[in-house]
């Protein structure tokens, strides 16, 4: 029923269309990579219209005074309409998302497109070099999380002067801002573990995204500041996280499925023709995720699958020492779904071992989403 309600008007109505820009706002540096010209600064309503235009964005400095830059996509429909912005690897280690959008644009027709998609494939940089979760420039800097460095357009405090806040707030006031209506998130869970197809989402627009979206699980959470999803959502443009499986690979199921749920709010939105495709089993709703935590470092072998259902007090992992002798049995702390799990078996002491989702129908949880037990 809920999800009847969210679906029963088009996101795209939802959505003031975009204000005419009077002068071009895209600033060109001149400078050309690999034959794609560079920019300081994107505005979309500038981009050529019924084309794809590809771009590097000059981010910020490197300490050996070069450039860290990112690739950008436009895709310009031939009619006016919304703007969808997608975002991928901002953690460098979570590539399925990067797949997605390559595999959008090699089909997408922008004569046949209302309106604009603007993509990202690749936000952090460093972190691509080094398939690492975290920025990290260099040896004397970095090592922080860019899903945390987002501005935050309702405090007066300044962002940061740290070189991840720095380059985060390049990314969100150069490239996100104006230049969208709605955008989706892409990530993977992290090294070492997984996840299904998963959406976190936030507000009532969000929610809808998230059922045209149609993964494993919907997690209603209200999210970390300083994160892509959250910061956006504070803005005004209505966002989710979409979690693609594993990191560090190109899953092919993964990427069919995102590819899906991007195509469906693409086509709610009005940007391309067609219907959505609902198919398959409804997603499972919660509003409450606990992670079942190492209690001590050793071997874990994991007793569950994801998608289970568990009941409190149920085994749902081991920890074994060097010898293979089980030195604790950790249980669900609740019934719920599981929804992560780790998948290399040595774990330190306060890792997660697995992830269980719930609906708790407390004031608390359903106003604003519980995030731990």
């Amino acid at each position: 029923m809920i999800r009847r309600f969210f679906l029963a008007a088009g996101l795209a109505a939802a959505l003031a269309l975009p204000a005419p820009t009077a002068t071009a706002a895209t600033v060109l540096t001149g400078d050309r990579l690999d034959g794609v010209p560079v920019i300081e600064r994107l505005d979309v309503s500038d981009a050529p219209v019924g084309q794809i235009t590809r771009y590097y964005f000059r981010v910020t400095d490197q300490a050996a005074g070069q450039g860290w830059y990112v690739p950008v996509l436009v895709a310009r429909g031939a009619k006016p309409g919304k703007r969808l912005l997608l975002t991928a690897a901002i953690h460098g280690d979570e590539l399925n998302g990067i797949d997605v959008i390559h595999q959008l644009f090699a089909g997408l027709d922008p004569a046949r497109m209302s309106g604009t998609v603007v993509a990202i494939p690749g936000l952090n940089a460093p972190g691509l070099l080094n398939a690492s979760r975290n920025f990290t420039p260099s040896h004397g800097g970095g090592g922080q999380n860019l899903n945390r460095e987002m501005p935050d357009v309702r405090s007066t405090e300044p962002a940061g002067d740290s070189i991840g806040a720095l380059y985060a707030g390049r990314l969100w006031s150069q490239l996100f801002i104006g230049n969208a209506d709605a955008a989706i998130d892409l990530h993977t869970q992290s090294t070492g573990t997984v996840y299904p197809v998963y959406v976190f989402a936030e507000t009532a627009a969000a929610r809808r995204m998230a059922d045209l979206i149609r993964p494993d699980v919907i997690a209603m959470d209200a999210g970390i500041k300083g994160s892509v999803e959250n910061m956006l959502n504070a803005a005004g443009v209505p966002a989710v996280t979409l979690e693609l499986g594993a990191p560090l690979v190109f899953d092919r199921e993964m990427v069919r499925r995102g590819l899906r749920g991007v195509r469906n709010v693409m086509i709610d939105m009005g940007i391309t023709p067609g219907s959505p495709d609902l198919s398959g089993p409804e997603p499972f709703l919660g509003n409450r995720s606990v992670d079942v935590i190492a209690s001590r470092g050793g071997y874990a072998r994991i007793l569950v699958a994801l998608g289970d259902r568990v009941k409190a007090g149920q085994p749902v992992a081991t920890i074994s020492d060097p010898f293979g002798r089980i030195q604790v049995t950790q249980t669900a702390p609740l019934d719920g779904q599981v929804t992560a799990l780790a998948t290399a078996p040595t774990r330190e002491a306060g890792s997660m071992l697995v992830r269980i989702l719930a609906w708790s129908d407390d004031e608390a949880c359903k106003a604003s989403s519980c995030t731990g037990s």
